[in-house]
């Protein structure tokens, strides 16, 4: 039987509750929901990327990349990511920079299946984004 390992980038500040930013078991990856925060500056409290959409989905996507890294895969890996927007007006720009960000990436593989749904978030945050991924 595979043992189940939680993953987490030395970048990424302790969860709040008791959750993994990813797990891996076998050849499977899920990556937690992450948001916008910066990466962690040891003894202080974590700080989001910014106010705009565009800053904190950037900052997010980078992040989940992280978790993913650590875990042994990359984007290329990925079957499945979840956006999760606090604002249905904002869909139409989190489009704009996820297909962007995905066009500098240089994935070599067809792009991961993708679910946008509509969520209340933390004051302050606008996006948070998980992912599956399938390794080898």
């Amino acid at each position: 039987m595979t043992e189940k390992t939680a993953v987490t980038p030395a970048t990424h500040t302790v969860p709040p509750a008791r959750f993994s930013h990813g797990v891996r078991k076998g050849n499977i990856l899920q990556v937690a929901g992450q948001v916008g925060f910066l990466p962690h500056a040891p003894g202080r409290p974590p700080t989001v990327a910014g106010s705009t959409l565009r800053e904190q989905t950037l900052q997010t996507l980078e992040n989940v990349r992280s978790v993913l890294e650590a875990g042994g895969a990359g984007w290329d890996d990925a079957v499945m990511i979840r956006v999760y927007l606090t604002d249905t007006a904002h869909f139409a720009e989190m489009n704009e920079l996820y297909d962007a960000y995905f066009d500098e990436q240089g994935l070599k593989q067809a792009p991961a299946a993708r679910t946008t749904v509509y969520v209340g978030l933390p004051a302050g945050l606008l996006i948070e984004i998980d992912a599956l991924a399938v390794l080898g």
